[in-house]
């Protein structure tokens, strides 16, 4: 008899920790996963990379060295045909008699004039790799070009994403004048919100407390401001009903993101910006044999919409991987998929973070410290202490 195919398509986080729970139960099946890439990578660090305070070495981690018994093709999904039970790939074609999507995210521009031309996002390793040698070009040709706005950066969006990427840059300001001779006092950094307070997922006094370490740094935050548009040369904002220009030749949009193109434009499976409903089992709510987790599942609980988050994606891919073990077993899994929100940390660069653990507050070193947790925990569960030791995140070291 033929097994059952189970196809994964997406290695992030949900894809992953899918086909890693299929691995390690030993599912009697014909288990693929399918990726554009070779190797997986935390997006939660991109913003290191982008700095260049993490290596593009350490941050790959080769599906090839993970996957044992779960086939893995390098292949971009082009089309999604559920009536057909089949993925169009850019090399072949795959059948399924299972699908799960984990197809990631992309950028949302929110219709902006020229967000989507004139700036950097993080919205993957190569996308953080270009950016972190625009950086370096701007910093190492400053003493030929002497263009002030070469050396003024521009974030966009004042959540997680933006947050970390302006620490990061702000600490790493004191290393970067030593190696080029450059005065700190010529670099500006700019931050961009719409809210009234940076990482408004917190509570007010965390919020602030992240702001002041942003100010001591030396960054100048903007709360409560509309970008209109961007240029080549910075952006414009509406604040208390005045239009004012920002200059600076590095714009990071982070603003927020929405589901994947392929979902969204190339799929007969009705979704929302690239994002699919789906029951509390995890399930399309229009094809019972297609999962669907991380950023481009829409699931709610306790009438609240989700945010898509590292940690509610690789929740999402065990559960679907052990429904998938009991299902191929003839078992009926009666428990719904339930998130437990551990609580979540923004870094202030490498040895600062801001946070709620289990509903209590922590920021400083032990912040940090309970972040390179996390992150660690996660490589331990895809890779056991080898690839802790190996990639992980310590007080001490970042990259090498």
């Amino acid at each position: 008899m033929q097994k059952t195919r189970i196809l994964i398509v997406g290695g992030g986080y949900g894809g992953l920790k899918t086909a890693m729970t299929l691995q390690k139960k030993h599912a009697d099946a014909d288990i693929t996963l399918i990726s554009k890439h070779d190797y997986h990578y935390q997006t939660t660090l991109l913003h290191k990379v982008a700095i260049g305070t993490l290596s593009e070495r350490k941050a790959k981690i080769y599906y090839r060295e993970l996957l044992k018994q779960v086939k893995f093709i390098k292949d971009k999904v082009m089309e999604i045909c559920p009536e057909k039970n089949q993925v169009i790939g850019k090399i072949n074609n795959y059948s399924y008699d299972i699908l799960v999507i984990s197809l990631g995210f992309k950028a949302d521009y929110f219709g902006i004039k020229g967000a989507k031309e004139h700036t950097y996002k993080l919205s993957s390793l190569n996308a953080a790799l270009r950016l972190c040698r625009h950086i370096e070009w701007k910093f190492k040709d400053y003493h030929i070009t002497k263009e002030k706005n070469n050396l003024s950066f521009i974030v966009c969006g004042t959540g997680f994403t933006g947050i970390e990427f302006t620490a990061e840059l702000a600490h790493d300001i004191q290393r970067v004048c030593r190696i080029y001779g450059l005065n700190k006092e010529d670099i500006k950094i700019t931050c961009v919100g719409r809210s009234k307070r940076i990482l408004p997922v917190f509570d007010e006094k965390l919020s602030l407390k992240a702001e002041k370490k942003l100010k001591d740094l030396g960054v100048n935050i903007i709360n409560g401001a509309t970008v209109e548009e961007c240029q080549k040369d910075g952006i414009i904002i509406t604040k208390d009903g005045k239009k004012e220009k920002i200059f600076g030749n590095t714009i990071l949009w982070s603003t927020g993101v929405k589901g994947n193109d392929t979902v969204e434009y190339y799929s007969k499976i009705n979704s929302q910006k690239g994002r699919i409903k789906v029951d509390s089992k995890l399930r399309s709510i229009d094809y019972e044999n297609i999962y669907v987790v991380g950023d481009c599942a829409i699931f709610g609980q306790k009438d609240i919409i989700c945010a898509p988050t590292a940690q509610i994606a690789a929740q999402m891919g065990e559960y679907v991987g052990n429904l998938l073990n009991d299902k191929l077993k003839g078992k009926e899994t009666k428990k719904d998929f339930y998130f437990i929100n551990r609580g979540s940390i923004c870094s202030i660069g490498h040895t600062d973070a801001v946070g709620k653990v289990f509903n209590k507050n922590i920021s400083g070193e032990f912040g940090a410290f309970m972040k390179n947790l996390v992150e660690n925990r996660w490589l331990f569960g895809i890779g056991g202490l080898k690839m802790v030791f190996k990639k992980g995140q310590f007080r001490y070291r970042s990259s090498d």
